[in-house]
């Protein structure tokens, strides 16, 4: 049997947890900080605080040990929040094995260094000689309820490394959860990455009160600077049209379960963002980090993003959002094919 550790018991390391521990083939160890998640998975095979009523299967255990959950594994997962990334890898690095294979699932951009979490971990482990690992990204459209309660979902594992790639694809696939190939690491991470701030954007609009014909916009356009940022880091314009890209922009703009569009929504109806942040109760919306990551990026890399440009300015300098679509609306006429 494999052994497996998910690092981070939010809802998607849950969801990603109970999809390897179905397949009766592994052992799975799910890492969680918070002590109450460990006793609820212990006593009820149930992750109270992050996705209750899904019962999580028992060759799953909880642990917040951090060096209980890596011994021995031969795959780990990543899936903390981007913030927490290159901190909890500095502590894990003494416990991994030489060679290990770690799959990234968190979607965002660290915010002081713009750089993707596969480059994150791969930077703090080239300072342990000998580990060698092998690095991958997992991102697509996946809600983790809809996961954890069987739906059929899509995703794609993306690593320069093909053989990492296919042992990703056998040991995670099953009948409702399909596993796509690609060596896009770039494409596919910022596409992960990008598509939150958008979907905010989306959320936005609803909580203004404004239909289709505004929502089918911000995405169009949404997805053209996302594919110009994704082409200016060395991706594929390609990729965008796949699972990672338009697939997973297209749920998180459009389902009721996305958390970066919930907190959109209370942005367009007037709340400020803090009083929105502390009433998640500990979930996260990455895209409110990743705004300013990819705004800085941008003007890294010569790239115009101003839907991005104008969420960055709700955010985090308290602009109205109707003053935010009016400047958008009567931007300098362009081209579609023009960047902005």
């Amino acid at each position: 049997m494999s052994k497996i550790a998910v690092i981070g018991a939010g809802a998607w390391g849950t969801g990603l947890s109970m999809v390897l521990g179905r397949k009766g083939t592994h052992r799975v160890r799910l890492w969680a900080r918070e002590k109450e998640i460990c006793e609820s998975i212990a006593a009820r095979h149930v992750n109270e605080l992050f996705l209750p009523g899904h019962t999580i299967p028992e060759s799953v255990a909880a642990t917040g040990d951090l060096e209980e959950a890596l011994r021995g594994a031969e795959i780990i997962v990543s899936v903390m929040p981007s913030q927490h990334c290159r901190r909890l890898f500095q502590e894990m690095g003494p416990h991994l094995k030489p060679g290990v294979l770690i799959v990234s699932a968190t979607k965002g951009l660290e915010e002081a260094t713009l750089l993707r979490m596969s480059e994150v971990i791969a930077l703090v482990l080239a300072s342990r000689p000998g580990l060698n690992p092998r690095i991958g990204a997992l991102s697509g459209p996946s809600f983790a309820k809809e996961v954890a309660r069987g739906d059929p979902t899509a995703i794609t594992i993306a690593s320069k490394d093909a053989e990492l790639g296919e042992i990703i694809q056998r040991e995670f696939s099953d009948p409702n959860f399909r596993v796509y190939t690609n060596d896009d690491v770039a494409g596919v991470e910022l596409g992960g990455a990008l598509k939150n701030i958008i979907a905010i954007a989306a959320g936005v609009c609803d909580g203004l009160g404004l239909g289709y014909n505004s929502i089918a916009a911000l995405i169009t356009r949404g997805l053209a600077e996302i594919t110009r940022l994704v082409v200016a880091c060395g991706g594929r314009q390609e990729t965008m049209a796949g699972l990672a890209g338009l697939g997973d922009l297209v749920l998180t703009c459009t389902g009721g379960l996305s958390r970066n569009r919930s907190v959109g929504v209370e942005l367009g109806r007037g709340r400020r963002l803090p009083e929105i942040i502390a009433g998640m109760h500990g979930m996260v919306a990455e895209g409110v980090f990743t705004t300013q990551a990819a705004v800085g990026l941008a003007r890294a890399r010569g790239v115009e993003m101003p839907i991005t440009e104008q969420m960055d300015a709700i955010l985090h300098a308290g602009k109205p959002a109707r003053d935010a679509i009016r400047e958008l609306m009567t931007r300098t006429a362009k081209r579609e094919t023009e960047g902005g």
